[in-house]
């Protein structure tokens, strides 16, 4: 039977697929819409399954943020190749993905995966990447996620590998300089966001490495004396590697808890994300 380029067109904006799939599904259903969106459902499963096994080495930072309901969420999605981890189709699902922990907060990536989308509750979020999988071939999925609420602010790197959260505590939060600050974060990878936040065995380790440098760096000297180069040497690590303590990138003369406090604000968290990372 003819099928119309009417109802390809339809076809293509309910699945999201490609005009000459769509056409071919529909010329597989006898014109039945509803059967040839079955027919895409199965080949982008069928897709998925031929994939699944296949390494994810490559993929991008997604970040969704609504500020009015101060809700937000960073995620992980791996892909094999570069060149798909940086295409348009692959973006928006990183997006999406961020947006449906936001608003549905899912416990668990199985538990997101089942859930119907956001946007479009006639799909579940397998499907949902099974449309992508579908139209370029590759394994996909998710590596992680975090979900914060309150004041939030992000930054994604230009492609897509490092990104991060960051939630402050105040009664309105600066989007500019919130944005600043997670790149600073991206850049600067802080071990931690207040002293308070690292583990004390951490502390310990470092502690006994400073004051073993100071009893090699003050020898002869009095024990003060080397307990002072001590307190010095771990005030420039905290200086390094605690974020509210950092000379902030952009303007070094003051650091990131002096430019926050300057709006009112006080850091309460961060998430950092890189691709590829090995996680726990």
């Amino acid at each position: 039977m003819a099928i119309s380029a009417a109802d390809v067109d339809a076809l293509r904006k309910r699945t999201g697929m490609q005009m000459m799939k769509c056409k071919a599904a529909l010329i597989e259903a006898n014109g039945d819409m509803e059967k040839a969106v079955e027919i895409l459902r199965k080949s982008n499963k069928d897709a998925q399954d031929k994939v699944v096994n296949r390494e994810t080495a490559e993929g991008r930072i997604g970040v969704y943020i609504d500020p009015a309901q101060q809700i937000g969420a960073i995620v992980e999605v791996r892909c094999e190749s570069a060149p798909v981890a940086k295409s348009d189709l692959f973006i928006q699902l990183a997006t999406d993905l961020a947006k449906q922990v936001a608003v549905k907060d899912p416990p668990s990536v199985a538990a997101l995966l089942t859930q119907p989308c956001v946007d479009r509750p006639e799909h579940t979020i397998n499907e949902r990447i099974g449309e992508v999988v579908g139209l370029v071939r590759e394994n996909m999925k998710v590596a992680r996620f975090t979900r914060l609420t309150g004041i939030l602010g992000s930054y994604v790197h230009h492609d897509g590998t490092v990104g991060v959260m960051v939630k402050v505590e105040g009664t309105k939060g600066d989007e500019q300089m919130l944005r600043d600050v997670s790149m600073h974060i991206t850049a600067r990878n802080p071990v931690a966001a207040v002293r308070e936040h690292i583990a004390a065995d951490r502390i310990a380790k470092e502690m006994e490495i400073v004051r073993s440098q100071a009893a090699e760096q003050g020898k002869g000297k009095p024990p003060s004396i080397v307990e002072k180069i001590a307190e010095g040497k771990i005030k420039t690590w905290y200086a390094e590697n605690v974020l509210v303590e950092q000379p902030f990138v952009k303007d070094d003369s003051k650091t990131v808890g002096q430019l926050l406090g300057s709006a009112g604000l006080k850091m309460a968290q961060f998430v950092r994300y890189k691709v590829g990372e090995v996680t726990a």
